[in-house]
């Protein structure tokens, strides 16, 4: 596994790999979730690049870049465990010259109007500028992202079919704790007694999934119940949305049926901003059914 860190020196490492190239982009403090990631990226391609960059530009002023969990040692390690053929580890200053300001952006509209993109102003757009930046200096076949980050997923989907990029963007689904919480890099923030509080969105999202297999088809009631668990639990909750899983528009009154739909939901659990989400027309995944 070779390290790099200009990308200069990564064209010339990635010119040498001949066959299929997978990419796995992380803002490292890799975790299950990532090696799950790197090990689906393994049967796509020939060969695994991860790229580890924490990305000022998808961080608000008053967001948590500062305080982002970081753990160089670590994350190679995994790297090399899963078998990667290469790691993409660029300063801020390599992948931005000329610092953050720079003149260029890649941007998205529709998809990135609700959910995440309500709330944290500029984020998407510092989401697609990167990717964009890491498929053009990477080259990848494919791109493999998790699904609790279903937001991104989608838009960077899009982003790769509107302008006509020759990358597949696909994803796995999200990877959880024994507890059901969604494993994230940011889980290592949480204090003991508010590792206990993030559990509500989980089991937020298992009600409205019961709910919704039950009977209830009043988006507003889903949305409701998944909101009051995460409250009661002492969760400042950001958004709990029924939304269809392809445009991401928001269902309202009786909308989901018989449509599909998704609930997704954001909340900070003290200072730590946790996102998670649901398919309610699909089966229960394995990591909530003994939850239920």
């Amino acid at each position: 596994m070779q390290t790099l860190r200009t990308i200069d020196a990564f064209r010339a490492a990635r010119s040498a790999l001949n066959g299929k190239v997978a990419l796995v982009p992380t803002m490292g403090a890799l975790h299950s979730g990532h090696v799950g990631l790197m090990e689906y990226a393994q049967e796509l391609a020939d060969h695994v690049v991860v790229s580890i960059f924490v990305n000022p530009t998808q961080f608000g002023p008053n967001e948590d870049l500062d305080v982002y969990p970081r753990d160089e040692e670590g994350d190679l390690a995994k790297c090399q465990a899963a078998g990667v053929a290469l790691v993409f580890m660029p300063p801020a200053s390599e992948m931005y010259a000329n610092g953050h300001s720079q003149l260029t952006f890649v941007d998205m509209t529709q998809l990135t109007d609700g959910l995440c993109g309500a709330s944290r102003s500029g984020h998407f757009r510092g989401v697609t500028t990167v990717v964009t930046k890491l498929f053009n200096i990477v080259q990848p076949d494919v791109a493999v992202f998790g699904q609790k980050d279903y937001q991104q997923f989608a838009v960077l989907r899009q982003m790769a079919l509107d302008l006509n990029m020759p990358v597949e963007v696909v994803s796995m689904p999200t990877v959880r704790e024994a507890d059901g919480l969604a494993m994230s890099s940011r889980n290592r923030n949480l204090r003991p007694e508010e590792r206990q509080k993030a559990l509500s969105l989980s089991r937020g999202l298992i009600a409205a999934w019961t709910a919704w297999n039950g009977g209830e088809r009043d988006a507003e009631k889903l949305q409701r119940l998944v909101r009051e668990m995460m409250t009661d639990a002492g969760a400042n909750v950001d958004y709990a949305t029924a939304v269809d899983p392809v445009s991401l528009q928001p269902l309202a009154g009786d909308d989901v049926a018989p449509k599909t739909a998704m609930i997704a939901v954001a909340a900070f659990i003290g200072n730590v901003r946790l996102i998670d989400n649901l398919r309610l027309d699909e089966p229960l995944p394995d990591a909530l059914r003994d939850l239920k």
